[in-house]
């Protein structure tokens, strides 16, 4: 009797340590398969579901008509942002021209804004808020688009699609974006992405706004403010020739997508954002 109950006992656990078992193989696979295509189907889902199809497009007019449309209310919020930002440094400009003191709030945010845009600020006096507003200032929006055309091939790039990167902008941490097909032995830098149509638009704007590879772009600008001119594509496009490696060849090519595409953009290549009163 006791040697049947020892064989009971030892048959009981051999079951449990069977069903174990199969419940193993039915389910674990499927669980490791899941986790090793889940980063997978995020990385494409970010960009392919969410961007136009515009390499089906056969209509080339109207192609380029809903590249722009697309892009246009992200470049129209990211240059209201930025028009607020330098309302507010003119307003800070002001008092302290008046002889008033700036009070914690405003101390505070043109600290946060002097660091967003990469500029090391020690006191906030005339001369250190005239440098910050020669960098916080507006972008045209046919320059901004016609960039995005030339440099995304009309949205058809692999990474406009996949990683909402319309200007090709770099990263240089491993993992950071997409790596090039291309990419020349000993190079380590991977075509950014980003989460969304906004999030590029203003990593686009603020690098030509605070990047030191831009400091004529943001010079010619500034003259343009202080002769009171209207911020235009045409010329601002030439403190880009630092974008490309084809420099030279770059603008030219630039200025004649701009003005083979100026029909498609609905408003003057001086629109009322960059036109303005905001001089210094």
């Amino acid at each position: 009797m006791r040697t049947g109950r020892v064989g009971s006992s030892v048959l009981a656990v051999a079951v449990v340590i069977l069903a174990v078992i199969a419940l193993r193989v039915i389910f674990i696979p499927l669980n490791e398969s899941d986790s090793q295509s889940a980063p997978l189907v995020k990385k494409n889902q970010l960009g392919v579901n969410l961007i136009p199809d515009f390499a089906a497009m056969d209509d080339v007019d109207a192609k380029k008509k809903a590249f722009f449309e697309f892009l246009r209310p992200a470049v129209r919020k990211q240059n209201r942002i930025i028009l607020s930002e330098r309302k507010f440094l003119l307003s800070v400009q002001s008092h302290l021209a008046n002889g008033l003191m700036l009070d914690n709030a405003e101390v505070y945010r043109v600290q946060s804004i002097a660091e967003k845009y990469e500029y090391s600020i020690r006191n906030i006096d005339d001369s250190a808020v005239k440098s910050l507003l020669s960098r916080v200032d507006v972008i045209p929006e046919p320059m901004v688009l016609i960039q995005a055309a030339n440099e995304s091939g009309w949205g058809s790039s692999r990474f406009a699609k996949e990683g909402f990167n319309f200007f090709g902008q770099w990263c240089f941490t491993e993992g950071c974006g997409l790596v090039p097909q291309q990419r020349g032995d000993g190079q380590v830098h991977e075509v950014k992405v980003f989460a969304s149509v906004d999030e590029s638009i203003a990593s686009y704007m603020n690098n030509l706004n605070s990047n030191a590879a831009y400091r004529l772009f943001r010079s010619i600008r500034a003259d343009m403010r202080a002769q009171a001119q209207p911020l235009t594509a045409e010329k601002l496009i030439y403190g880009l020739v630092n974008y490309s490696e084809r420099q030279e060849a770059y603008i030219d090519e630039l200025l004649d997508m701009l003005r083979h595409n100026e029909e498609f953009f609905d408003m003057p290549t001086s629109s009322p954002q960059t036109t303005t009163a905001l001089n210094s």
